[in-house]
């Protein structure tokens, strides 16, 4: 296995960091503004796991797999 992403590879991981955080924006926004308790928890929960996403992905991208 190389240790190096090929271009289409980065910039597919560089889509989805997009994705990831465009999502975690709108998570977050919207926790602020919902008033159901339960959809509340849901959007926090999402707003946590889109953080720990976006930390996997900026560590494979900045790591270029090093660690292999």
């Amino acid at each position: 296995m190389t240790k190096h992403l090929g271009l289409h590879e980065t910039l597919d991981l560089h889509e989805l960091l997009t994705f990831k955080n465009l999502c975690l924006t709108k998570s977050s926004t919207m926790s602020v503004l919902v008033q159901d308790e339960e959809l509340k928890s849901i959007l926090s929960d999402d707003a946590q796991t889109g953080v720990q996403h976006i930390q996997q992905l900026q560590e494979f991208l900045t790591d270029r797999g090093r660690n292999e």
